[in-house]
């Protein structure tokens, strides 16, 4: 994949469709919509008016799993194309061995979508849940080793590349390796990440990978990635049986006694409805721009803006306030305990009144800008939260 120089910042902020009153820094929740993913969707939308299902929607599918398989290993028989990504770690909770007395490896308060599969893999298994918490160093790669460390049960490790809710990263290389070392099987959920950070398939060696495509891929609700590694691509189970998931040549012959036959490698795992003609116009022309931009400078280029972030709050004593440990394209922001507990929902309300978008979760700020946010918008956010600190502290 070539790395292209990005856009000068006024082009970066003009590919995106946002308001010009709105600050938008809630990537990590839905991204901002790109000006030609929106042309794309009204392209598909009426040209899929006048031809209906039409022909070509196999070839749409095609290329959008093509430019997909850029983010994974560049092989297109690895990807699914499916609708969630719970419904992507589905597929893999199914079809990664389990049995009575092994374990599972997640992290605490991880995202409920690498979750809630597991659970119910070993409720049925008997097999069990372990669960990783930081301790004093605040460092998921280190309480991830410590749980492989003390429990030679865990089998497969359930994990993400940067903790949803702050951004703070895990060292995927370092824990593969682990996981590898002891035959255990990796199930990553890179919805976090995928499209912002670079992802090396071949150094990490996963059994399944998922992303959703309308965070960080700047793509459509509705469409999600699922990389299968090749030995579940030929024989892997998948979650449904749907009709465009098989050989459409022996799929329509008369007779309910004929096997029909999945699709080559991970299309087995493709799920019915992924040819919405809108949707994959979108998605296309969302990754379209990504590749274009080349991830690297695009990961690159979020790190200053995130950087210029952080770097602000600590020239001015509020180290404290961001998560410990390396955080990635997005971080959040959190008042030390001993501060009130209201702080945090007064600082939210006063930047929502100045029509700043994020997310407030569990007391915690999080600020996930795209290239639409320039650094200096960033250092300025940052000087406004210096603002509001120095305002409360002279009133306590």
């Amino acid at each position: 994949m070539n790395e292209q120089p990005l856009p000068n910042a006024n082009a970066a902020t003009s590919a995106f469709v946002v308001p010009d009153h709105l600050l938008y820094l809630d990537t990590a929740a839905l991204a901002p919509p790109l000006r030609t993913v929106r042309a794309a969707a009204d392209t598909a939308l009426h040209r899929d008016a006048l031809n209906g299902f039409g022909a070509g929607w196999r070839e749409r599918v095609e290329r959008v799993r093509m430019m997909a398989a850029q983010f994974f290993d560049g092989d297109a028989d690895g990807v699914a194309l499916v609708p969630s990504a719970a419904y992507g770690l589905s597929v893999a909770a199914r079809n990664v061995p389990l049995r009575h007395g092994e374990a599972v490896l997640v992290l605490e308060g991880q995202f409920p979508s690498n979750l809630l599969a597991w659970q119910q893999r070993c409720a049925q298994t008997g097999a069990r849940l372990v669960i990783a918490r930081r301790d004093a160093r605040h460092d998921w790669t280190a309480a991830v080793m410590d749980a492989l460390d003390a429990d030679p049960a865990i089998t497969v490790l359930a994990l993400p590349n940067a903790y949803w809710s702050d951004g703070t990263l895990l060292d995927l290389p370092t824990i593969a390796r682990s996981a590898h070392a002891r035959g255990a099987c990796l199930v990553l959920d890179l919805s976090q990440s995928l499209g912002a950070l670079p992802l090396d398939i071949s150094a990490l060696r996963p059994d399944f990978v998922v992303a959703v495509g309308y965070k960080w891929l700047l793509g459509p609700y509705g469409l999600a990635y699922l990389w299968a590694a090749p030995r579940w691509r030929d024989g892997g189970t998948p979650l449904e049986y749907g009709w465009m998931a098989h050989d459409r040549e022996a799929l329509w012959q008369p007779g309910a006694e004929v096997s029909a036959v999945p699709l080559p490698g991970a299309r087995r795992f493709d799920a019915d409805g992924v040819c919405d003609g809108m949707r994959l116009a979108m998605a296309e022309a969302a990754l379209a721009w990504i590749l274009d931009c080349g991830p690297g400078s695009i990961a690159a280029a979020l790190r200053e803006r995130i950087d210029a972030f952080t770097g602000t709050l600590r020239a001015h004593g509020l180290g404290s306030w961001l998560p410990p440990g390396e955080v990635a394209h997005f971080c959040a922001l959190q008042p030390p305990q001993s501060m009130d507990a209201q702080w945090a929902d007064a600082l939210a309300n006063v930047l929502r009144k100045e029509d700043v978008v994020f997310t407030l979760r569990h007391g915690r700020l999080r600020f996930a800008p795209h290239l639409h946010v320039s650094t200096m918008q960033m250092q300025a956010l940052a000087m406004r939260i210096v603002s509001f600190a120095a305002t409360h502290e002279s009133r306590g």
